[in-house]
């Protein structure tokens, strides 16, 4: 199985949160983790805005191995369609979402990956398999 991790599960995982680092160890060797452009540029856009300093350049490092640990695949032309899709039927049903979260759930859902992630507002995506850690 694939799983894309989101944006707060990079941060987890660059923290050592307990929980991804337990259920990381879980996973069989038959399972792939990836993520996806817009995760990459939210975490690097966080990073980039912090000031100068220890906790940035830890940051920096952290991030450096998560992408290696982790990597980032690209954005598909079937997850373009796959955005639209999502789009308009989160439009027309009154839940408009973050672009960047769209963007996050169309390669996901191209990939026929699993999203892990805390946000909820991936949830109730026709066809989207959620992971909360």
């Amino acid at each position: 199985m694939t799983y894309l991790l989101d944006t707060n599960a990079i941060s987890d995982l660059m923290r050592a949160s307990p929980n991804l680092e337990r259920w990381l160890a879980e996973l069989g060797p038959g399972n792939s983790l990836v993520t996806c452009p817009a995760v990459r540029g939210e975490v690097l856009y966080g990073i980039a805005r912090l000031p100068a300093g220890r906790r940035r350049s830890d940051l920096e490092e952290a991030t450096r191995i998560a992408f290696v640990r982790i990597p980032c695949v690209p954005t598909s032309c079937l997850a373009a369609d796959v955005y639209a899709s999502v789009k308009l039927a989160r439009q027309l049903s009154g839940r408009a979402m973050d672009e960047n979260d769209l963007w996050i759930a169309a390669p996901a859902l191209a990939l026929g990956a699993t999203l892990v992630s805390r946000d909820a507002d991936f949830v109730g995506i026709d066809g989207l398999a959620v992971m909360a850690l």
